[in-house]
């Protein structure tokens, strides 16, 4: 299994947080992302 640094993960959530920031649903965020549910 690959492991993300703590630098990845951090500019992950930020994404995330700007594309709901700016009206995106969770599952659009993710799908972009390229990440799950879960581990969203």
């Amino acid at each position: 299994r690959r492991r993300h640094t703590s630098e990845q993960i951090i500019t992950v959530l930020r994404e995330a947080e700007a594309g709901l920031a700016n009206g995106k649903t969770v599952r659009m965020v993710i799908r972009e992302l390229g990440i799950s549910e879960q581990t969203y």
